[in-house]
């Protein structure tokens, strides 16, 4: 059996939990008896902790209890994590099981719980999309891939939010067991085997602006007002109503993004909203968000999100493409 161990604390999220925990279970309905995986819950002692949806949880095990023989160890997130220090029993077990377990890791942001245990130095991670610039600024010696769903470096295992805990025990399963039974447990769970591109294709493209009257906030009202005009940056500017050079250094300061790119960044939302949404060809979805042509936003898809419009309207439940 592989043994595997999942470390919980008050305010867990509980989907961070269940969700690798089923998919490990449900292998086992594919593997011979006594090739499967056997997980415990470990906690700081027995007792149960609320998770934050409510329900409780109860560890099978004390940090104390659980200090050895484990073929994987993992810390599930929790919704305060990245505010919060974790609890040193926490932190000190994952120092302990990272030097004695074969492959450890998190999902979601249970990646600041080995941040704090000292186990990022150097190592390329992920986390939940949310989470990712924070948990970059907070541990700057890591790399922090902000648009990959799970990362496998050496033995550290780590990914991205909440659900993406089933993509990263998926792809243990297939590492131990082999893509065939991968593929039978996520046809079980009824989620895809691999997912196509990174976490921006779940996460809002643009993070919120700041005042609503701002210069930037009536540039962007104005972009969206007339996604399919050429939006020259002398033109934004005088909407802005500042000089070409301050709105220049000003915007990219704000955004993070030159004007170029964020009037790309805003196409592609409201052509990912349409995509949702409607059931209206490619071609006219191009047209009314302001690219060149369907081919243009398909490149600018790919590069962005790592699908294909096509792709991303089959993944996210848009109506098919009208006649």
């Amino acid at each position: 059996m592989t043994s595997v161990a999942l470390a919980i604390f008050p305010d867990v999220q509980a989907l961070d939990v269940a969700g690798p925990l089923d998919a490990f279970m449900e292998a086992n309905r594919f593997i011979g008896e006594g090739w499967g995986y056997a997980v415990t819950l470990v906690g700081a002692d027995r007792a149960p902790v609320r998770a934050s949806n409510g329900m409780l949880i109860t560890p099978d095990a004390s940090f104390d209890e659980a200090c050895s023989g484990f073929d994987l160890a993992l810390v599930a997130g929790g919704p305060s994590l990245p505010a919060t220090v974790p609890d040193p029993r926490l932190t000190g077990w994952l120092a302990a099981m990272a030097v004695r377990c074969p492959r450890y890791g998190s999902i979601c942001n249970g990646a600041f719980a080995l941040g704090h245990a000292g186990l990022l130095d150097g190592r390329t991670v992920t986390t939940h999309w949310q989470d990712a610039p924070r948990l970059a600024a907070q541990f700057p010696e890591a790399r922090v891939e902000l648009d990959r769903i799970h990362v496998r470096d050496g033995a550290l295992v780590t990914s991205a939010g909440v659900t993406a805990g089933i993509d990263l025990a998926l792809a243990l399963i297939q590492e131990d067991h082999g893509g065939e039974v991968a593929l039978a447990v996520a046809r079980r769970l009824v989620v895809v085997a691999q997912r196509q591109g990174g976490q921006s294709q779940f996460s809002p493209f643009l993070t919120p602006l700041g005042k609503p009257d701002s210069p930037v906030a009536r540039v962007r009202a104005h972009v969206m007002a007339h996604l399919r005009d050429a939006h020259r940056v002398e033109a934004l500017a005088g909407i802005a109503g500042m000089s070409l050079r301050n709105f220049a250094r000003a915007f990219k300061q704000e955004t993070g993004l030159t004007p170029a790119a964020f009037v790309e960044s805003l196409r592609l939302d409201a052509a990912r909203n349409r995509l949702e949404a409607s059931g209206l060809a490619l071609k006219v979805v191009a047209h009314e968000c302001g690219f060149t042509s369907a081919e243009h936003m398909r490149l600018v898809f790919v590069r962005s999100l790592g699908v294909t419009p096509s792709q991303y309207r089959a993944s996210f439940g848009g109506p098919a493409p009208n006649a």
